[in-house]
């Protein structure tokens, strides 16, 4: 069946940088539009960043110019770069398969002094 595994969330400092993984299996990796979403305390779930097949890429409007994501095919992973983190940006981070509509377990990350 289609499981994805995130991995990489913790305590940052504002300023500072993660690296979330989602490590996908069951799927057809390659061809799948796989995206990060979040959800913060008391909020929806909201949309992060999104990368097509083809390596094509969509941002949401909070994270634009500090975050990237990308894919690596070979090893099945997505991957999440945050940088010059906010307190904002705390939140559970989940990953999905828009293809098989299948999320991760998420993971939560923490941006506090």
């Amino acid at each position: 069946q289609v499981q994805l595994v995130e991995s990489g969330g913790g305590l940052v400092q504002p300023g500072g940088s993660l690296r979330l993984s989602c490590a996908a299996s069951g799927t057809i990796f390659s061809i799948d539009t796989m995206g990060w979403f979040r959800q913060a305390p008391g909020k929806q779930r909201e949309f992060v960043a999104q990368i097509y097949s083809d390596g094509d890429r969509n941002y949401a409007d909070s994270v634009k110019g500090r975050f990237t994501i990308s894919r690596d095919n070979a090893k099945n992973t997505m991957y999440l770069q945050m940088t010059s983190l906010k307190a904002d940006d705390t939140a559970v981070y989940y990953c999905k398969s828009l293809g098989y509509n299948t999320w991760g377990q998420g993971t939560q990350v923490t941006v506090s002094s």
